[in-house]
């Protein structure tokens, strides 16, 4: 297990990152550039070691029911990939967290394809833009209706 001081030193390599003290010589990192509401990146390191990362928008992380994971026994490599993974979740809009992008074909043989867009999700047939959704379920009935079918 690494040392409060050793994670420290790890954490103030992230130079986007703030170094906040707080309560019981603890420390908090803050992300000021985050897009969204949460900066708190890292949260109550403790001199025993122990503390957490926000890992709420990071893929395939489990997480506690307010988005963090306990760092406690992380080793060097964890602690940097799993603080950059929540750095770049919290740089990205949803759309480009989670892309989608679908082809989607009718009987004879023309292609449309869904992708997902900002807050929404648009329709294209090649360059040309064929319908705007506000929800997936709203496209794909679109297409479903337009005897298209996804591949």
């Amino acid at each position: 297990m690494l040392s409060f001081e050793e994670k420290q030193n790890i954490l103030d390599t992230f130079t986007e990152l703030e170094k906040k003290e707080i309560s019981l010589g603890r420390v908090n990192y803050h992300y000021e550039e985050s897009l969204y509401d949460k900066k708190n990146v890292v949260y109550h390191l403790h001199p025993n070691g122990n503390g957490y990362v926000y890992a709420g928008m990071i893929g395939d992380v489990e997480t506690d029911d307010r988005g963090m994971v306990n760092i406690r026994d992380f080793s060097e490599e964890e602690l940097k990939e799993i603080v950059q993974d929540a750095i770049d979740s919290l740089s990205m809009t949803d759309a480009e967290r989670d892309p989608l992008l679908e082809e989607w074909e009718n009987d004879g043989e023309e292609l449309l394809v869904l992708m997902k867009e900002d807050d929404g999700f648009n329709v294209y047939g090649g360059d040309r833009l064929e319908g705007s959704f506000r929800t997936y379920d709203e496209a794909s009935d679109f297409l479903e209706q337009e005897g298209f079918k996804r591949i």
